[in-house]
């Protein structure tokens, strides 16, 4: 019996490895058009607080969390692809995009006011990604959770620099 358990639960998942290609392509993506929009001069005159991490952090932790983010996505896809899994993966396409647009936002417009706005938002569909990622696969939720909690950690940086400059 437990054989026809696992054969039943194994005939849902979608085939993997192409699957994971496409899901770390559209995750390295949104950094991808954010770049050209890079911090400069701008912001290096900005007044910062003290536990303002040096600029080598970031990219080791963003690169780290979208490889995560693609890993949970692609096993939210997995059960079911587009078709099972439309609103789990719709709202994580959705904080991609929010993802993606808070860098031109920031550096590219020079406002963190609406950087702010943004990564509120950002940080509202992916708790809500978390969340419809749990009832579908817990491993996907809980390799979101450092992005939420780095996230968390910008937000409150971001409206920080905010205050400190306007």
């Amino acid at each position: 019996m437990p054989t026809i358990a696992v054969t039943i639960t194994n005939s849902v998942l979608k085939p993997s490895w192409p699957g994971l290609a496409v899901w770390l392509v559209l995750c390295f993506a949104a950094p991808a058009l954010g770049s050209a929009a890079g911090p400069g001069e701008w912001y290096a005159q900005l007044q910062k607080p003290a536990w303002n991490p040096p600029g080598w952090v970031f990219g080791p932790v963003w690169t780290l969390l979208y490889a995560m983010m693609a890993v949970a996505a692609w096993g939210v896809w997995r059960r079911g692809g587009w078709r099972a899994q439309r609103l789990p993966l719709s709202l994580f396409l959705t904080q991609l995009a929010l993802n993606a647009l808070w860098t031109p936002l920031f550096f590219g417009l020079r406002s963190p006011g609406l950087a702010l706005v943004d990564i509120v938002l950002l940080w509202l569909a992916l708790a809500a990604t978390l969340a419809a990622f749990a009832r579908v696969h817990r491993a996907s939720a809980v390799l979101l959770a450092p992005y939420l909690a780095w996230v968390s950690f910008a937000a409150f940086l971001n409206f920080t620099i905010w205050q400190l400059n306007s």
